[in-house]
């Protein structure tokens, strides 16, 4: 209670001084992905965007073992307590993922990956016993749904195959389920979501969609493109209007309505039509209070380079692990400016609104 005070205290009054540690150091091992999803920039190979150049735009195509390696001496060094999270851009594609995870074990260091288990069950034995601590698989649906939004016919079965062969361990890690909603599955989130009740999840979250419209990048640039320059994001296959919202909201209220084994959240929580119709037609509106990301988190790429937060964020250079330690990264004067920026804009700048740190 008393260090939550004092986190408070600090972001309000002095945050380009921050005094704690960061949560998470997100982690982007390699800049390729084997799924082609409809809702990413990556998958729609629309490079140009912010989102795109964070998860592909660096060389070499893998983090060499020696930098992974680096940056969890120094994560156990100066942050003990701070989970390592493999997120970008496909972790199980990263040719050391199961060294990568045996040696942070070894370092008493938290692992968890964000996948989309195309990969796990040739995986999933490896990083039982390499002692992998959690892991978040991304299913947008049952097989149909999920197999023709990620562009692969099998993505669905492979997955399940892989979480039920995790299930299979006495020893299996934490296993949560993260679904995005689109305009390709607002009818079947119930469905999607009794579907697992037989298996022993640690939570499912639902993600409303994440992106950034031109409009308000267009506005955003107006004020901070020289400082923190924001492009559109994951709209190039995927339309706004095609959301049946009435519909959504009625899977929401039936999900919340039914009782599950597991943990059920949706980000953000959202409960009435009016603000559903805020959300997605209505980008420009602020809907959290807060950026939280930026303390705490930080992501490191394939070169060694680290940007504030995570993947969504701007690519702002906050400092190289080549050339500069982790600690000095995260106190860094750039990352300071950023932190107090955002705290004098009120808490977001324009293009924040509609990323998963906003809320």
């Amino acid at each position: 209670m008393v260090e939550r005070v004092l986190k408070y205290a600090n972001k309000k009054m002095l945050p380009e001084h921050y005094f704690f540690s960061p949560e998470w150091i997100v982690l982007g091992v390699n800049n390729t992905c084997n799924l082609h999803c409809k809702m990413c920039d990556v998958g729609t190979q629309s490079l140009e965007t912010n989102f795109a150049t964070n998860l592909v735009g660096t060389t070499p195509l893998n983090m060499p073992m020696e930098l992974f390696e680096k940056i969890a001496d120094q994560t156990q060094r100066y942050f003990p307590k701070a989970k390592l999270g493999f997120a970008f851009t496909e972790p199980l594609a990263y040719p050391g993922i199961v060294k990568a995870v045996e040696y942070a074990t070894k370092k008493n260091l938290y692992t968890a990956i964000t996948t989309n288990a195309l990969l796990l069950p040739n995986k999933a034995e490896a990083l039982v016993k390499a002692g992998l601590s959690e892991i978040y698989v991304s299913l947008d649906g049952l097989e149909m749904t999920h197999n023709m939004i990620r562009g692969n016919e099998k993505s669905f079965q492979k997955a399940l195959e892989g979480i039920r062969k995790l299930f299979s361990f006495p020893n299996h890690p934490k296993v949560s389920i993260v679904s995005a909603i689109t305009e390709w599955n607002v009818d079947n989130l119930k469905l999607f979501a009794d579907y697992f009740k037989d298996l022993p999840l640690h939570e499912i979250g639902f993600m409303h969609t994440q992106f950034g419209e031109p409009a308000i990048a267009i506005a955003h640039n107006k004020i901070w493109g020289n400082t923190y320059p924001a492009t559109e994001s994951n709209l190039d296959e995927m339309s706004l209007n095609n959301m049946d919202l009435p519909l959504l909201l009625e899977q929401i209220q039936k999900i919340t309505q039914e009782k599950y084994p597991f943990k059920i959240y949706f980000s953000p929580e959202i409960h009435d039509l009016e603000s559903l119709e805020t959300y997605y037609h209505k980008s420009e509106v602020i809907l959290g209070k807060r950026c939280e990301a930026v303390y705490s988190s930080i992501m490191i790429k394939s070169d060694g380079s680290a940007i504030p937060a995570h993947g969504r964020c701007y690519n702002l250079k906050v400092g190289n692990l080549y050339d500069t330690s982790l600690e000095d990264i995260w106190n860094s004067k750039v990352f300071g400016k950023f932190r107090k920026d955002l705290r004098d804009a009120g808490g977001f700048l324009p293009a924040c609104s509609r990323c998963c740190s906003a809320f």
